[in-house]
């Protein structure tokens, strides 16, 4: 069998209208705030590729509609705990010293996937000012979205992600699971508040034109339990629509129900510095 028969074997193309049918059938609504976390190679063959998927985003939600995606870009960071690759500790003051300074228009994203990488470059996206993990937003709440991004405190009470909670904010997953569900460290800042553990991290920023390195303190996050939380979810909330678009399947669920169940499930599974418990 040629290697066309393989793919054509496996399913049928998807296209900006398949696609959009799909996203109707998940609930997507014009004029609604959606973030999506989405894999492209999860979806098979997609005619056009990310950009057929944003097209198909954009004209479910229409013109009063926002849509939004993470943007990080976490290889501009501390270097002393960088692990995929590690790199020399004599390097460590070479990476500090020149590393370019985030800049919102150029600064590319990091393992987010092509979806995000091209919606961050596409004219009308705007995207918050944080060195490793901004977000990226286009559509009439967009600029309320990405104004506010704390340095400290990158997914909590002062960043988008507090911001599109308030807002009612819908979560797509599109061909990946709960442990990219980044409204879940929402969840954590608002379960252990102060009492979640710190860790020191460091960033190039540009600040009145000129490169600077910051040295910071952030929360310790941890995806560990992310996938049993949002499984739970699933299972006693009944707030989630499952579909298909193209191989990948999709579960689009309200934000803030997600975060305000996985605020009391961490509680009760997990102690502030992050270690199971019993309860």
């Amino acid at each position: 069998m040629s290697e066309a028969s393989s793919v054509a074997a496996v399913q049928h193309p998807s296209t900006v209208e398949t696609i959009s049918t799909g996203l109707r059938d998940l609930g997507l609504r014009g004029g609604q705030t959606v973030v999506v976390h989405a894999s492209m190679r999860s979806m098979g063959w997609v005619c056009g590729g990310a950009d057929t998927v944003i097209q198909a985003l954009t004209h479910e939600l229409g013109p009063q509609g926002t849509l939004v995606m993470p943007a990080h870009s976490a290889g501009l960071s501390e270097p002393s705990g960088w692990q995929r690759p590690p790199i020399p500790p004599d390097w460590w003051p070479l990476v500090r010293e020149t590393m370019p300074a985030f800049d919102r228009q150029r600064t590319p994203t990091r393992c987010m996937g092509a979806i995000a990488e091209l919606f961050r470059t596409l004219p009308g996206s705007l995207r918050s000012d944080h060195p490793t993990s901004s977000v990226a937003a286009a559509g009439p709440r967009a600029a309320e979205i990405v104004r506010l991004h704390s340095l400290e405190d990158p997914m909590g009470l002062a960043s988008p992600w507090a911001t599109l909670y308030e807002l009612g904010a819908l979560v797509l997953l599109l061909g990946v699971g709960h442990e990219r569900n980044t409204a879940l460290h929402l969840a954590e800042r608002k379960a252990f508040g102060a009492a979640q553990r710190r860790i020191e991290a460091g960033a190039p920023v540009s600040r009145a034109g000129r490169r600077h390195w910051v040295t910071y303190e952030e929360p310790d996050v941890s995806t560990d339990d992310f996938n049993r939380v949002g499984a739970v979810f699933e299972q006693q909330a009944n707030a989630v629509r499952l579909a298909r678009l193209g191989a990948a399947e999709a579960r689009l669920m309200p934000l803030r129900s997600l975060v305000d169940f996985a605020e009391r499930w961490l509680l009760a599974h997990r102690t502030a510095d992050g270690c199971p418990t019993e309860r």
